[in-house]
Formats: structure tokens, C-alpha cells, sequence
């Protein structure tokens, strides 16, 4: 088992409060003490016997220290790129006009299913590695571009297996069949729910730990959506929904309902959704970038004054934003959403173990994992200053992740 003291921290944020000069002890992948640098223990009863005896001592310079960054919503399975139905988008072209062209989800899907494994792994591993090396030590990945039974269990299968490597974050993957109808389905919804449904206790043999649907206007709807979650929920599966649309189609409230760890952007929520969030107890995901780039934005005021536990999240996606960046998500959020700083880290930290249901990350907890990051600041008003702040170095489970 290995120690390892950081010490000389200009300023620790462990998520509840504020230290100066302060220091960590990491026990192998664990936190085993964390606190002002002048109350450091000489020994920990059943880790370390004499301070002197620790294996690794680390100067962090008197910076700011923060823990490791957690993305609550992401889609980073896939292949290929959209850049010229962006453009079109951008210039004004409907869904309509996109999908003429040969765009949409469709040209993902396509391929993505035409992409042998080994060059689709190398290009998620390579997004993964960019979250990890801007400070984000836990990531929400969704499948959902396979749109098949072997297609989608493989894409769990290549996520839990890129989990165990080195410099990539720790993986919290979620079953997301219910992206769309795929086009062999057309016409067959009802089938298509049905063997989405029926595949969930297969996900959750590979790997997954939450089952998503994508319930808003053109998706899927409110009644299509409790079957499958029931079906995943069944399988032992966390539920989580993309609660997107007019409140109309009811995707909040059925998130409320169901008790889903997770309603995530909730860009057209209103005041009854909000109230039924947190009287329910579900955590609300919310994505800076997306609300932006739809011109749509969820109520974060409304759902911070009420309770309502909320988590950050890049939502990157070919289609929409291609942000891994979560000091950039960060800042987004200080500006559009109107969140303090710490309101925006701490929806960045716990807030997003909140949503994952991981009480083991975090925050800069005794017991919880070493997940652990040294930023270019002093102070972390630099996350809203500088758009995209760079992180000096960063431990995933007490270990150095190479640069």
C-alpha cells in the first residue's frame, strides 16, 4: 500500500469548506487525512505508524487544490463527426434541410456501426484521456449510437474496459438504447421499446449502471419512456432521463416519479416540475453549452433555491457540443446560468456524485477516493476567469496521472 502527503496547498476547496496552507495524506487510493497543514498527524492508527514513513512527499507550490471533477453527462462513444451539419445548423438550415443532406443522428449511427472496434476504442479512449487531463476523475458515459442488441452491449463492454487504464477517468456508464428509433425500425416503435426493453438485464450483465431515455418531442414519449425504465429498473439498473422538452410531455414529472437518480436538462422545466424534483429527490443535470447552443435554458435559480441537488455536464456529443473541457463547463455555468463559483464547483463535484448515486467521490472526505487536483490558480475564482482552466497536476486514486 502506498502513502502519499501533498503538502504545501495554498488553498484546499474539499467541497463544504475552505482551508489555507493545508495538506493531504492519500492511502493508497483512499483519503486518510485531509486538514490544515499544522494539525497533521505523526501517525494514523491502522494506515501509518510515523509520519516519517510515508513514500511519497509532494510541494504543491501554494496553489489551489480542488477535488477531482465529475461530468454528469456525456456521450463519447461514437464515430466519425457532424462539423458540416454544424455549419448548416449554424447558417440556418432546418432539421429537415440536415436530414436531406444526410445529416442527424441517422449519419452517426450509420457510422459508427460501419467503425471496426479497434478504431472505435482508440477514438474514445483518446476523448476520455482529454477529460482526465483537464481534471475530470469521473465521467457519466452513454452508449446510444449502435442502436443494436451486440452493438450498444459492446459499447458498455468498451467502456468498463477502458476504465481500468491508465490516465482515463473512472466510468459511470449508462445503457442509452432509447437515443432514437433506429432506421431498420421504421414504422415499429412499439417494437423497437420492446427489444430496447428486453435488453436491459443484458446491459447490466456487461457493465452498465444506469438505463437513460430520451423523452422529448421527435424522441421518445413520456408513456414509452416509463417502459423502458421500468424494464431497466427491473434489470437493477439506476434510472436517469433526458427530461429535455415542454414540460407537456411530462419527462420531468416522470422522473420525479419513478424516483430517477437523475433528471438531466431540463431546458423547458417549469415551477411544477422544479417542486416535483425536489420533493422527489432527484438530482437535476444540467449542461451550460447545450442551453446555449439551443438557445433554450433550465431553471437553476428555481432549482437551487429549492433544494434541488445539481450537477454539471458537458453533453458532448458529435451533433451538439464536442466540449470535454469541465473547467470550461465550469465557467459557462458562472455566466449563462448565473451560479456563483461555488455553486458551479460544488454542481461540478458532489453535485455530480450526487447524480452518479457515488458517495465514494467528490469531496475532500476522509475515506472517499483520492480523486485529486492541482490547478494553475491560487483562488478558484480563476474557474470563471480564465474559460478553461488548466489543471498542473492531477491523482486519480492517489495516483500521478501522466501528462
Amino acid at each position: 500500500m502506498t502513502v502519499r502527503l501533498l503538502t504545501n496547498i495554498g488553498r484546499l476547496w474539499t467541497g463544504s469548506e475552505v482551508w489555507s496552507n493545508a495538506a493531504i495524506l492519500a492511502y493508497d487510493d483512499r483519503i486518510a487525512w485531509v486538514g490544515p497543514a499544522s494539525e497533521l498527524p505523526g501517525s494514523i492508527p491502522g494506515v501509518i505508524e510515523d509520519i516519517v514513513d510515508v513514500d511519497h512527499v509532494e510541494n504543491l507550490g501554494g496553489g489551489l487544490v480542488t477535488p477531482g471533477l465529475i461530468d454528469a453527462h456525456t456521450h463519447p462513444v461514437y464515430a466519425g463527426n457532424r462539423y458540416a451539419e454544424i455549419a448548416m445548423r449554424s447558417g440556418g438550415s432546418t432539421a429537415t434541410e440536415i436530414a436531406a443532406a444526410g445529416g442527424g443522428i441517422a449519419s452517426t449511427v450509420t457510422v459508427t456501426r460501419g467503425t471496426d472496434p479497434w478504431t472505435l476504442c482508440d477514438a474514445v479512449r483518446a476523448r476520455l484521456r482529454s477529460w482526465m487531463l483537464g481534471g475530470t476523475t469521473t465521467i457519466e458515459a452513454k452508449t446510444g449510437y449502435h442502436l443494436t442488441r451486440d452493438g450498444e452491449l459492446a459499447d458498455i463492454r468498451l467502456l468498463r474496459s477502458l476504465e481500468g487504464e491508465n490516465g482515463v477517468p473512472r466510468v459511470h456508464a449508462t445503457f442509452l438504447a432509447a437515443n432514437a428509433v433506429p432506421p431498420e425500425y421504421f414504422g415499429r416503435r412499439h417494437d423497437y421499446i420492446d427489444a430496447v426493453s428486453s435488453w436491459c438485464a443484458d446491459a447490466a450483465a456487461a457493465g452498465a449502471d444506469s438505463v437513460d431515455v430520451y423523452c422529448d418531442d421527435g424522441r421518445f414519449t413520456e408513456r414509452e419512456a416509463r417502459w423502458v425504465l421500468n424494464a431497466g429498473r427491473a434489470a437493477g439498473l439506476l434510472p436517469r432521463l433526458h427530461a429535455c422538452g415542454d414540460p407537456r410531455n411530462g419527462a420531468a414529472r416522470l422522473a420525479a416519479e419513478m424516483g430517477c437518480a437523475s433528471a438531466d436538462l431540463l431546458n423547458e422545466a417549469d415551477e411544477k416540475d422544479v417542486t416535483a424534483l425536489a420533493r422527489a429527490g432527484v438530482a437535476a443535470v444540467v449542461c451550460p453549452a447545450t442551453s446555449l447552443e439551443t438557445g433554450r435554458t433550465p431553471p437553476v435559480r428555481s432549482l437551487l433555491d429549492k433544494g434541488v441537488a445539481v450537477a454539471l455536464g458537458s453533453d458532448h456529443s458529435p451533433g451538439g457540443v464536442g466540449i470535454t473541457s469541465m473547467p470550461l463547463v465550469i465557467a459557462l455555468a458562472v455566466a449563462h446560468f448565473g451560479m456563483s463559483v461555488t455553486e458551479a464547483l460544488r454542481a461540478a463535484t458532489i453535485g455530480g456524485a450526487q447524480a452518479l448515486r457515488a458517495p465514494d467521490r467528490g469531496a475532500m472526505v476522509r475515506g472517499r477516493f483520492a480523486d485529486i487536483v492541482a490547478w494553475d490558480a491560487d483562488h478558484e475564482g480563476a474557474f470563471a476567469w480564465a474559460y478553461g482552466l488548466r489543471p498542473l497536476r492531477v491523482w486519480r486514486g492517489g495516483e500521478p496521472v501522466a501528462g
